[in-house]
């Protein structure tokens, strides 16, 4: 299998020493080290071989854009120097190449050390070290992976940054170097790939990993282009001694998450329907029990957006032929599957399929040459309804084949459908793809309370580290005695804060909200096929957990408060694509001078606002919550408490801990079945007394690319508190331009005052 390692490693001889005529060298030969500005608190720090005559390495990872001329651009030190780049200061020593970087206020943003043997390191300290991507490190040997500590801060372990699909409680490995220590600071080795080790407690080291034989071999003119044909980077991809790092001040760390976007370019806006729940189907009966769960869900009135279908040989009975195939299954499919997924479409709900790459076995050859040939062989299934798909596998594929392919299923399908937003669902992740619609799921985890709990962490990591949206299988994907209905009910409440909000495992019926009121578990799919287990196998539920009436009220319940709270989640989204800032954010982004808040990675924050604190224990009462300083109110009963303390929340089944910031103003919806139903009671606006606050409201079409020319609804929303005032005006950023729309809002107060309000485009003030 070849993987991500292959394609990005420069070298471990890529050191660089100063002569004894204070010659900048790198990797032996001559060399230049550049520093410009990369963003409004961020700089790019490149050392490159004299020989090497372009600006920068070849990566994906990084939008191509226009970079200011380098501020310090020396191949010779003989004493240190200092230099204003940007908001930033940096101060630079020879023997061995030492940069200092520093803010404004004299704080200390990072020191990079170019070694003599290849090294970079990095200073460490006793605060939490953040992000590196997505996923855990490998099981300790010897020690079952339930009974390790969850890794949330990545510090005290060496990371040889192997992506890769794993199991237990974290999933598939999807490392990026890019790193947010909680102190203030962030690196992003874009070049080149490297092993990231922070045993040290004082110094972090990143060493660059050989390239392969088949990566020194020289690419000409001539054979350039059947290296890429071959999944290859190009050749100027691979020079000794090139490193490529941003550092960014991340003292304030919203404004890092904002450079780290600029950087590697916006995400772009979802669909508004991939917000809404998905329900993932594995084996398969016909397209008569296709449609009946979907009438399910509608009867049962539990919200429903999407419905996806996994392919032959992952399951015995998927959507298609045996994967690869771009196929209909005929022993699914008894009518013409164009009038099937009509069916669907008329029942409002949207239709993903799963695909593999063709050549499973075989490096694939995914590049910007040949996405229109490959997309050719999607047409007919877009053309039969199909919505967007589920791009499985794809673990060996390389970095540039990674981003390709996101990139495909963007491009090709505005190719098909020029004015409809694209989306897919990956495992393959890396700093980039937001801006290919990039949406990544953790992969084949372990149902288990643990894995619950480390998911927690894993998608704090990836939203710091690579994009705004992902999520993981609901209820995990391997089931075995730990999946009870009280699992998949606290997993489903944790998803309903995702930006994936999807059940998926096998025994898949299970997954789905009234399963645990069945008599039957449904096809069993031990290793893809309807058989039980071997005895003894842990992999199998106990039917004595079935026939649990109290599951499917909560899944409701839950999935309800998804959708009431989607204009403040659509939103969210917007700000994904302005502020670079995802929609789970860890505690440090908003508290970054809490050091408690620092390291906590078993809650988050969902958006600004809103405080998620999932239960991942089994027969919990209680749950303990930190909430950091300033007012809090409990979403359940508007019980106002102080922060900056851990608090004791007793809980039930029902019951996650949801917490609101005092100032905070939340646009909730009525209960919509899906996200585009029209309804005739207006939005409530809950305003949270206790501080000042301020909520500007996004809204548009949700589905087409209108967006990107800057068309949209935009109202600013203050909230005085001493006056006891809500104003609402235009929000519109400039250059943008904003419908004029009358909207009807219901505003509340926590002790149930209400009144109404209407806005027609012009300032309006509530008062209390």
């Amino acid at each position: 299998m070849r993987l991500l390692l292959t394609f990005v490693a420069i070298t471990s001889l890529a050191g660089q020493a100063a002569t004894a005529q204070s010659t900048l060298t790198t990797a032996g030969q001559p060399a230049e080290l550049q520093i410009r500005v990369a963003g409004d608190r961020s700089l790019r720090v490149t050392l490159k071989p004299i020989s090497f005559t372009r600006d920068f390495p070849p990566t994906p990872a990084v939008v191509d854009r226009t970079y200011p001329a380098p501020a310090i651009r020396i191949r010779s030190l003989a004493k240190p120097m200092q230099q204003r780049v940007g908001r930033l200061q940096v101060a630079v020593r020879p023997s061995p190449l030492t940069v200092t970087v520093t803010n404004a206020a004299g704080q200390l943003v990072q020191e990079l050390v170019f070694e003599a043997d290849g090294t970079l390191a990095f200073r460490v300290d006793e605060h939490p070290v953040l992000g590196l991507g997505e996923g855990g490190p490998r099981p300790a040997q010897g020690s079952p992976w339930r009974e390790q500590p969850v890794q949330f801060d990545r510090r005290g372990a060496l990371d040889t940054m192997e992506p890769r699909w794993q199991s237990d409680m974290y999933g598939s490995r999807n490392p990026a170097a890019m790193l947010m220590g909680t102190r203030g600071w962030g690196l992003f080795v874009a070049t080149p790939w490297v092993h990231v080790d922070m045993r040290d407690t004082a110094r972090g080291v990143f060493t660059p990993r050989p390239p392969t034989e088949a990566e020194r071999a020289p690419q000409t003119e001539g054979n350039q282009q059947q290296a890429l044909g071959k999944g290859l980077p190009p050749a100027d991809a691979y020079v000794l001694g090139l490193y490529d790092v941003f550092v960014f001040d991340a003292h304030e760390p919203v404004a890092a998450m904002k450079d780290f976007a600029v950087i590697t370019g916006p995400a772009v806006m979802p669909p508004k329907w991939a917000l809404g729940y998905m329900q993932s189907h594995r084996t398969l009966k016909d397209d008569a029990q296709m449609l009946g769960i979907i009438d399910t869900f509608r009867s049962k009135r539990i919200p429903l957006d999407a419905v996806i279908y996994l392919g032959t040989g992952f399951a015995p009975v998927g959507w298609n032929t045996r994967q690869p195939s771009f196929d209909f299954n005929p022993d699914v499919f008894t009518r013409n599957p164009a009038t099937v997924l009509a069916d669907m479409h008329a029942r409002n709900v949207k239709v993903v399929v799963h695909m593999v790459p063709w050549d499973r076995d075989k490096l694939p050859t995914i590049n910007d040459a040949n996405i229109p040939s490959y997309w050719q062989q999607h047409l007919g299934l877009v053309k039969a309804g199909v919505d967007a798909f589920w791009p499985d596998e794809g673990d060996w594929f390389n970095l540039f084949e990674r981003l390709a392919r996101f990139k495909l299923y963007y491009q090709g399908h505005l190719f098909t459908t020029p004015n409809v937003r694209p989306w897919s669902l990956q495992r393959n992740g890396f700093p980039g793809v937001a801006r290919w619609g990039g949406w990544v799921w953790s992969g084949d985890t372990e149902t288990s309370w643990k894995t619950l709990e480390a998911q927690i962490a894993v998608g704090l990591n990836y939203s710091l580290s690579i994009g705004p949206y992902w999520g993981s299988d609901i209820g995990g994907f391997y089931p075995n005695r730990e999946l009870t209905g009280e699992l998949y009910a606290r997993w489903f409440q944790f998803a309903a804060f995702c930006g994936s909000f999807r059940s998926h495992g096998r025994v898949w019926q299970t997954r789905l909200p009234w399963g645990w009121g069945l008599d039957n578990v449904g096809p069993l799919e031990y290793g893809n096929n309807n058989t039980a287990p071997p005895p003894g196998d842990r992999r199998h539920i106990l039917p004595s957990e079935l026939n649990n009436p109290a599951i499917e009220p909560v899944a409701k319940k839950y999935a309800d408060l998804r959708y009431q709270l989607m204009p403040y989640t659509y939103t969210l989204a917007r700000e994904a694509r302005d502020l670079g800032l995802p929609l789970m954010r860890a505690l440090w982004l908003h508290y970054p001078d809490d050091v408690r808040a620092r390291g906590i990675g078993t809650e988050y924050l969902w958006g600004r606002d809103l405080l998620v604190a999932p239960v991942f224990k089994p027969g919990a009462t209680t749950r303990d919550v930190y909430l950091p300083s300033g007012d809090w109110y409990d979403w359940w009963t508007n019980e106002r408490v102080a922060g900056g303390r851990t608090v004791s929340r007793p809980v039930s089944l029902e019951t996650m801990p949801i917490y609101v910031r005092a100032g905070a103003i939340v646009p909730f919806d009525p209960v919509r079945q899906y996200t585009a139903e029209p309804v005739t009671e207006p939005t409530t606006l809950r305003i949270y007394p206790g501080a000042n606050g301020e909520f500007t409201l996004y809204d548009d079409d949700g589905i087409s690319q209108e967006y990107l020319a800057g068309r949209g609804q935009w109202i600013r929303m203050t909230w005085n508190d001493r006056t006891r005032q809500l104003t609402l005006v235009p929000g519109t950023p400039a250059g943008a331009t904003s419908a004029t729309v009358t909207r009807e809002f219901r505003v509340t107060l926590p002790d149930g005052t209400a009144k109404p309000v209407t806005y027609r485009g012009v300032r309006v003030v509530v008062a209390f």
